[in-house]
C-alpha cells in the first residue's frame, strides 16, 4: 500500500516539474517574440528614418533648384529693363541658334 502511495506521490511531483517547465517555456517563447517585435519596429523606424532622410535631401535640393530658377528670372528681368536681354523665349542668343539644329530663321543663307 505503501508502494502506491509512493508512487502517486511522485507521479504528482513528475506533473508539478513538467507544469513548471511548460510554465519556463512559455516565458522564453514571450520574451524571444518580445524580441522578434522590438527588431521589427527598429527596423521600421530605420526605414522611417531613411526615407525621411532621402525626402529632406530632395526637398532640398528643389529649393536649391527653385532658387536658382528665381536668381535666373531676376537676373534676365534685370537685363530686360536695362535693354540688354540678348537671349529669346526659347533661352539661346541668336548666335547659338545659328548652330546645329536651330531654329531655321537664324541660320545663314548660302
Amino acid at each position: 500500500m505503501q508502494a502506491v502511495k509512493d508512487k502517486i506521490n511522485e507521479m504528482g511531483a513528475l506533473r508539478k516539474v513538467k507544469k513548471e517547465a511548460r510554465a519556463e517555456e512559455r516565458a522564453e517563447k514571450e520574451i524571444a517574440k518580445a524580441r522578434v517585435d522590438v527588431a521589427h519596429e527598429v527596423r521600421l523606424a530605420k526605414e522611417a528614418e531613411a526615407a525621411m532622410s532621402l525626402h529632406v535631401a530632395m526637398a532640398g535640393e528643389i529649393a536649391r533648384a527653385g532658387d536658382k530658377a528665381a536668381h535666373e528670372h531676376e537676373i534676365k528681368a534685370m537685363h530686360t529693363a536695362n535693354g540688354t536681354n540678348t537671349t529669346h523665349e526659347h533661352g539661346a542668343s541668336p548666335a547659338e541658334m545659328a548652330g546645329a539644329g536651330g531654329h531655321r530663321a537664324y541660320k545663314r543663307m548660302p
